[in-house]
């Protein structure tokens, strides 16, 4: 793709030709639904049983259930479509004086469970961007409003004197400093006397982590006054703003400009609400525009270090050219991740979230944003292309320059008003302006309300992956954050946004199919819950409740699982994915639905109702190194007790008696294997994913096994249930 007559590519797109293959494949899997969904009414209308009855009708709602989640998974398999960024022309085409600057957004919330020297770490590979620095403005938000926090970039500022000449000076491409001293680096005096600066520097930020106050003997202590007020309280402070670095006025040790750091800790109050991320992102959108208004904004989540220089170039391939996509307000990169053990046991990766769905997603409108790694054009956050909507004041509009120093009492008292806790009552931000509150996942809310405007958008994927971040190592963590997910997802799919209705009139049907599948994803966990409880309970009281294998309906069933199974394995292969990793992939689906899923769903049932939540958690970042060697061998942490443990131990150990019990039969009768396959085939099934939990209960004795609490109270609700099942299949 040219950008104008005899200049190079700055980018080029290619629609994949399996989606040919997709769509007919959907055309017969639809047809096989169908055939299923008439056997189950058929065999409605002939239950012999009360038993078998409920058994048929929970089959019909969960297989209901499953086709229209799979109906919706096939909009991003009908017109995928595959990127490619030329950065190394862009020098050809544009002028590195004529890049536009960024503002680049990093939050993080607590001190203890996002330890500062990681978030030091991610703002610094930013800083060190490919880029002019007098260009890059750094933003850092501290919800926690924490001295520990502020304390560790002020160290930051000074050591980046140092990081980003060295980093530039000798082409590195690794330019978060933990992670370049972790590699394989060109051992060199400077490389060791630069690595004596950062350990130096990341002693004194985690010893004050652990005392939990900054030394009297430090030198940034005068600045840190304002958090020793005597009223002062992380829910309860005036908003915080401090210049750590200024690029009109700070300089490196070659002499070289430095990118702005700002440090921003919004006003709080007991007595006022606030929404955590997306309030936190407003925040800096507004102080931001105040102090720089940069046309382009970088969202980075704390613990998601930049891992390529050019990560930066490569947007400007995208979004300053319109010839890609008329109205593109972001670019979306994938998370990726570091520390990833062989199989990726908690399925961390989550390939179909952040690779396969949102190239589907980009041959139609565009991915939908997820909260980290994503360029945004300033002016999509005040209204749609053709809907534009000024703010309050002037000075917050996406088209005003700033012609003052970033420093000047104007603009840092302009910037105080517009952090105030109270500042967004009677406005529209969070409803119509900037990010968009409703919604505990407040960046697919915030994309999804972005799209439904008229935005699009452009997923960039290149080999070397543009970020990298921190992977729970512990199931509990893993879960806690898929149930918040969960609850998140809910409020927007019975919002009066939902993509049923707003969503299809906004964006049409294809975008919209994408959209509400991941806001009715927790449903998923109906279906799953009742195949891993009831194929077993009717096995052991002798109920078959499937086709015989010598009946034609038992193909029927072998092509729906086979089918749905072998195109998801594909699909995961495709973005190079290994089979080990596939198969650790599909069992923390079932997971988390038969846990985070249903607990969210509960969750969600009770906010609806009115009752108290525990509302948005912060996901630890810290490790434990006991823990952190379990991670490594591939073995699962339960440690500390949770009630989402309960139903996955309930499904182990049913599913393990009912299999001993259908391979007793077999052996007695061969002839019950006819009658009995599908059934002993899921308890199989169960139990080979089942095995973490099989193994934490019965042969583990370190201190990640399943809490014994919870194995005796699944067993007790497992007796409870085969009891209650014995009682209905008598009547």
């Amino acid at each position: 793709m040219k950008t104008a007559a005899g200049q190079p590519p700055l980018h080029s797109l290619r629609y994949l030709r399996r989606r040919h293959l997709n769509r007919i494949y959907a055309a017969v899997y639809v047809s096989a639904i169908a055939c299923l969904l008439y056997r189950h009414i058929h065999a409605l209308l002939h239950s012999p049983t009360l038993l078998s009855f409920a058994a048929t009708f929970l089959l019909f709602i969960s297989d209901a259930i499953l086709a229209y989640m799979w109906s919706t998974s096939q909009s991003f398999r009908m017109n995928p479509a595959e990127r490619r960024a030329f950065p190394e022309n862009l020098a050809k085409v544009l002028d590195r004086s004529d890049f536009p600057s960024m503002d680049i957004f990093i939050c993080t919330a607590d001190p203890y469970k996002e330890p500062p020297i990681g978030v030091v770490n991610t703002a610094l590979s930013v800083m060190a961007y490919d880029y002019p620095a007098e260009k890059l403005s750094v933003y850092v938000s501290d919800d926690g409003g924490s001295e520990l926090t502020m304390f560790a970039f002020v160290e930051a500022a000074e050591f980046g004197k140092v990081w980003l000449p060295f980093c530039n000076e000798n082409n590195i491409t690794d330019r978060c400093p933990e992670a370049y001293f972790s590699s394989n680096y060109t051992i060199t005096a400077d490389t060791q006397e630069i690595k004596m600066m950062y350990e130096s520097m990341k002693l004194k930020v985690e010893s004050a982590v652990e005392r939990g106050k900054v030394s009297s003997t430090d030198d940034a202590l005068h600045i840190l006054q304002h958090f020793r007020a005597k009223d002062f309280t992380r829910h309860n402070h005036p908003s915080i703003i401090q210049v750590l670095l200024d690029s009109k006025k700070d300089r490196d040790i070659r002499g070289g400009s430095m990118p702005n750091l700002v440090y921003v800790s919004r006003e709080k109050s007991s007595t006022t609400p606030h929404h955590f991320k997306a309030g936190a992102l407003n925040t800096l959108l507004r102080v931001s525009a105040c102090m720089t208004n940069s046309p382009i904004i970088l969202t980075l989540d704390c613990d998601m270090y930049s891992n390529d220089p050019l990560t930066a170039q490569r947007t400007l391939c995208y979004l300053p050219d319109k010839s890609c996509k008329p109205n593109s307000g972001y670019v979306q990169f994938p998370q990726r991740y570091h520390g990833l053990n062989t199989a990726d046991i908690y399925a961390s990766e989550h390939k179909r979230l952040f690779l396969t769905n949102p190239a589907g997603m980009d041959g139609l409108k565009g991915p939908n944003y997820v909260g980290t790694g994503c360029f945004f054009c300033r002016r999509v956050f005040f209204g749609g292309p053709l809907s534009y909507i000024g703010p309050e004041i002037m000075e917050l509009g996406p088209d005003n320059i700033v012609d003052k120093p970033i420093n000047s009492p104007e603009v840092f008292n302009l910037a105080h008003q517009v952090a105030r806790c109270d500042y967004e009552d009677q406005t529209n931000w969070g409803s119509k302006m900037g990010f968009r509150y409703g919604s505990l996942v407040e960046d697919y809310y915030t994309g999804y309300r972005l799209q439904c405007e008229g935005w699009q958008s452009i997923f960039c994927d290149p080999t070397r992956p543009a970020f990298l971040g921190d992977v729970p190592i512990s199931l509990n963590d893993a879960l806690s954050q898929s149930k918040r997910w969960a609850v998140g997802l809910l409020e927007v799919a019975f919002s009066k946004f939902g993509p049923l209705t707003y969503g299809i009139r906004s964006m049409g049907f294809l975008m919209s199919q994408s959209y509400a599948h991941y806001a009715f994803w927790p449903i998923h966990s109906f279906p799953v819950t009742v195949y891993a409880f009831l194929p077993s309970l009717t096995l052991l009281q002798g109920i078959p409740i499937f086709p015989k294998i010598h009946e034609r309906w038992f193909l029927l069933y072998a092509f729906l699982f086979l089918g749905a199974y072998g195109q998801d394995c594909a699909d995961f292969l495709l973005t190079r994915g290994t089979l080990i990793r596939w198969w650790s992939d599909q069992r923390m689906w079932i997971i988390r639905n038969l846990s985070s899923h249903v607990f969210g769903l509960i969750e969600y049932m009770a906010k609806h109702l009115g009752m108290a939540t525990h509302g948005f958690n912060v996901t630890s970042k810290v490790v434990d190194n006991e823990q952190n060697k379990r991670y490594d061998q591939g073995i699962f942490e339960f440690g500390a007790p949770s009630p989402m443990f309960v139903p996955l131990a309930m499904a182990a150990i049913l599913n393990s008696i009912a299999l001993f019990s259908g391979l007793v039969l077999v052996s007695k009768d061969g002839s019950s294997l006819d009658g009995f396959f599908v059934q002993i085939f899921i308890a199989f099934f169960a139990v080979a994913n089942g095995l973490p939990f099989i193994e934490a209960m019965v042969l583990r004795r370190d201190k990640g096994r399943m809490p014994t609490k919870t194995t005796i109270t699944s067993a007790i609700l497992v007796a409870g249930l085969y009891g209650i099942a014995s009682v209905v299949a008598k009547i």
